[in-house]
């Protein structure tokens, strides 16, 4: 395996990865090939189940890249089902308040920090009992939030602060819509936003995570200081090559 996503990302590196709905290891194998540090199983909106889940982190790891797994909503199943089935890490969506969060937290953390259930006998426990494996886990699992609608933006400061969270993103489409210009991902209205929480969140020592579509808007979140890079999703790279293809056939 090539360095952890995590350390990478505490050491101040940028990371490449992508969004997945297909349900289709083969898809995520080819895209780990292609040299990806990471990608994103989406679970919330995506139609994968949780055995197509582990089978697509297997075809990911296989690879060197780490897989992270985008969960429903902020609940303790779903959390307990992506980590134990050997997501390198979740992210979990529509975080609005510091009681969300904290939720979230204690769902991804054993005790003493949190609430996570404990079975040795999962591809995360490597299949059986080791007599450090909630402290390792609570050490190098990855943790992230989305922040994505007016009300998280409204208490970002205190949401993120907990020395545990590794990763805020914050979702450009549900922030658009919020803001009135549903799908403008683009406006000027949603770069500030991001520029200025990007330096929120490093002043808090958590990086940043945001979705790209080309090397322009990848040059601003680099600059900016978004390091969790995500390029597409894996349905709109297929699409726009083809359409491309077929627009000039």
């Amino acid at each position: 395996m090539k360095m952890q996503l995590k350390d990478k990302l505490q050491n101040g590196k940028f990371v490449i990865g992508t969004w997945c709905i297909l349900p289709c290891p083969q898809v995520v194998n080819v895209l780990a090939k292609a040299g990806l540090d990471f990608i994103l199983i989406d679970m919330e909106h995506g139609s994968t189940s949780y055995e197509t889940a582990q089978n697509m982190i297997e075809a990911a790891e296989s690879e060197g890249c780490e897989a992270v797994i985008r969960v429903q909503n902020n609940d303790e199943g779903n959390v307990l089902k992506a980590l134990d089935i050997g997501a390198s890490g979740v992210i979990i969506p529509h975080i609005e308040s510091i009681i969300d969060r904290k939720k979230a937290m204690s769902y991804i953390k054993y005790p003493p920090f949190g609430i996570r259930g404990f079975s040795p006998y999962t591809k995360t426990g490597e299949y059986h009992l080791r007599p450090d494996h909630t402290v390792l886990e609570n050490e190098k699992t990855f943790s992230g939030i989305i922040i994505e609608g007016v009300t998280g933006i409204r208490h970002y400061d205190k949401i993120i602060d907990d020395p545990r969270l590794d990763l805020v993103y914050l979702g450009a489409y549900d922030l658009s819509v919020a803001l009135g210009i549903p799908g403008d991902v683009g406006n000027p209205k949603i770069k500030e936003m991001q520029k200025l929480y990007t330096a929120k969140a490093r002043k808090k020592n958590k990086c940043s995570g945001g979705l790209f579509h080309t090397k322009k808007d990848l040059d601003y979140f680099k600059d900016i200081g978004v390091q969790f890079l995500c390029y597409k999703v894996d349905t709109n790279i297929l699409y726009d090559d083809i359409k491309a293809m077929v627009n000039i056939f």
